[in-house]
């Protein structure tokens, strides 16, 4: 059974779990809370959706950073929030105003 299935993901959040894995600032924690995935279910995950050159290189991105892991992050990281990014109310991420 894949973690997609055991955790009941559907296509999208599938995909969510992928750029949230990617992303630099987002730690393990933060998926863990959203989608109940652990982080060895995350690197599980994400092993089976890559490319195995793909993801040996994720990986070792991943691997030791400390935006990653919110307990090595500094004290004055609680969050990130892209300034492009507007208030988030249900998962959702409300219209950008210009």
């Amino acid at each position: 059974m894949s973690i997609a299935e055991k955790f009941k993901l559907d296509e999208r959040q599938q995909d969510r779990v992928i750029a949230m894995a990617w992303e630099d600032r987002t730690p393990f924690e933060a998926i863990e809370y959203q989608f109940g995935l652990t982080e060895k279910d995350v690197i599980k995950f994400m092993q089976e959706q890559m490319h195995p050159r793909n993801w040996r290189k994720w990986r070792a991105r991943v691997q030791g950073r400390k935006t990653k892991h919110a307990k090595l992050r500094d004290n004055e990281i609680s969050r990130f929030k892209s300034t492009a990014q507007r208030q988030i109310t249900g998962n959702r991420i409300s219209k950008k105003k210009y």
